[in-house]
């Protein structure tokens, strides 16, 4: 109980002023570490030669084994390469007493083997032996859609922000938040060696919107800031961007925790604890691209708005009145504060 007012007290001062973090000051350490995680996240997919592409992007075959007692995955690889050597099957359990088998194409007489193999390895009988096959043609078409509805929803961001907020700059630093969040979600998939599946698309996508509308929200109190700046001599432009970031910072931090947990909860005890396989990909997207658009938009998004503005006339001369401002006080301690 002794710790609420302390946080409370700990919101207070972040909102008035009288406890600051320096995110704007520090603009270039952040910017340098948001370079060093983009490349990072660049070289390891390229390291491990591509992403994990799974069977929907690839093509191939599949097959579904239910109601297994025994969810040993090399039972299934071997059931493959009896039939198959060079199939390369991928066998994975998604759910209690449920396996799924991936493969390179087959041709029917093989998919037929395939199946009885499984069904006598698994100890099912055939009807509980399902198989599909995805051709690589479906593939492309679901990456190239992927990749159309990524760019369009850029795009939009980018316009719907620079109208709302009627300047250009608070939409590319918007952007450019955005994008090191998408590289770098990217590149922790990528090392996690998790399979790219649609539900990896749409977590993803997910993301974005998350993140955005956090940057929607600091920016919002930015406006909120620096409006009749001009007539402000108590803080810089700077300052008044720092101070709107401390302000929401524990809204930020409350929202980031109260989306998290529920998809830590599918990542790490439904997926990895409870074998849930095919939650893994979704909620790893989400994991990590909710924590990375917080954090993004904290040391990346409006930072880099201060920056793209430091040198407008306006905010030069306004920086200018309050350097005048604080050396008179300095030469006046007493002197009242204007």
């Amino acid at each position: 109980m002794s710790k609420l007012p302390s946080f409370a007290a700990f919101g207070n001062g972040l909102y008035t002023g009288k406890r600051s973090y320096n995110f704007v000051g520090k603009a270039r350490l952040w910017f340098f570490i948001a370079a060093a995680a983009v490349v990072l996240s660049i070289l390891i997919p390229v390291a491990k030669g591509g992403f994990n592409l799974g069977i929907e992007f690839r093509g191939g075959s599949e097959f579904t084994v239910s109601n297994v007692s025994n969810t040993d995955v090399s039972r299934g690889e071997e059931a493959v390469a009896e039939v198959a050597g060079t199939a390369d099957p991928k066998v994975t359990n998604i759910a209690p007493g449920t396996m799924r088998i991936q493969t390179e194409k087959l041709s029917d007489d093989q998919t037929i083997e395939v199946k009885e193999s499984l069904a006598d390895t698994y100890g099912v009988s055939q009807e509980e032996v399902t198989s599909t096959f995805i051709g690589p043609t479906w593939g492309s078409d679901v990456s190239r859609q992927a990749l159309v509805g990524l760019v369009v929803f850029v795009a939009l961001a980018a316009v719907l922000m620079a109208l709302y907020f009627r300047t250009w700059k608070m939409s590319v630093a918007a952007v450019v938040g955005l994008l090191v969040v998408m590289v770098v979600t990217a590149g922790v998939y990528a090392l996690s060696g998790f399979e790219v599946t649609p539900s990896a698309i749409i977590g993803f996508l997910t993301v974005l919107s998350y993140s955005l509308y956090d940057t929607v929200v600091v920016f919002d109190k930015v406006r909120e800031n620096t409006k009749d700046l001009d007539k402000r001599t108590k803080r810089t432009f700077a300052e008044e961007v720092n101070l709107a970031v401390n302000q929401t910072l524990v809204r930020s931090i409350n929202t980031s925790v109260v989306a998290v947990l529920p998809v830590a909860s599918i990542l790490f005890i439904g997926a990895l604890l409870l074998g849930a396989g095919t939650l893994k990909d979704l909620s790893l997207a989400l994991f990590v691209g909710i924590i990375l658009g917080t954090v993004a938009t904290i040391y990346i998004a409006a930072p880099l708005y201060a920056v793209l503005r430091r040198n407008e006339p306006d905010i030069r001369r306004q920086a200018k009145r309050v350097a005048e401002r604080r050396a008179a006080e300095a030469k006046t301690p007493a002197a009242v504060h204007a």
